[in-house]
């Protein structure tokens, strides 16, 4: 598992690699019932607290991306459709508050902003 984390980022390091390992789930890097590294293993190769990385397993787990069985470790569950939507339309938000910021930034119109979407949703779908 390839994990990047950075250290001069605002996102805690806990949801850094929480974001990576989902970001792997979706795009089917990891796919179901693969193994995920032990948390103290995960620690060691990436030079990270076991706290750390026990808090981004849980937090996986708890949203329903990772199980845990007594004993073998933490696999990739089974994809849930609606989780990976969920994950999608968060991400979308996110892209779209980063436009809201641009165009206030720049005094763009809203109108503008929803020409320029709708002219390359359709262009793009040609």
């Amino acid at each position: 598992m390839n994990l990047i984390i950075s250290n001069n980022s605002n996102v805690p390091i806990y949801e850094q690699i929480k974001n990576a390992i989902i970001n792997q789930i979706i795009s089917d890097e990891l796919k179901e019932d693969d193994p995920l590294p032990s948390i103290r293993n995960l620690a060691q190769d990436i030079k990270i607290s076991i706290m750390t990385i026990k808090k981004a397993y849980d937090e996986l787990e708890e949203e329903g991306y990772i199980v845990t069985r007594q004993g073998k470790g933490s696999f990739v569950a089974s994809k849930n459709t609606e989780l990976v939507r969920e994950k999608a339309r968060k991400d979308i938000e996110e892209h779209i508050l980063e436009i809201i910021d641009i165009s206030a930034k720049f005094n763009i119109e809203k109108e503008d902003i929803l020409d320029s979407f709708e002219f390359l949703y359709r262009s793009d779908r040609k």
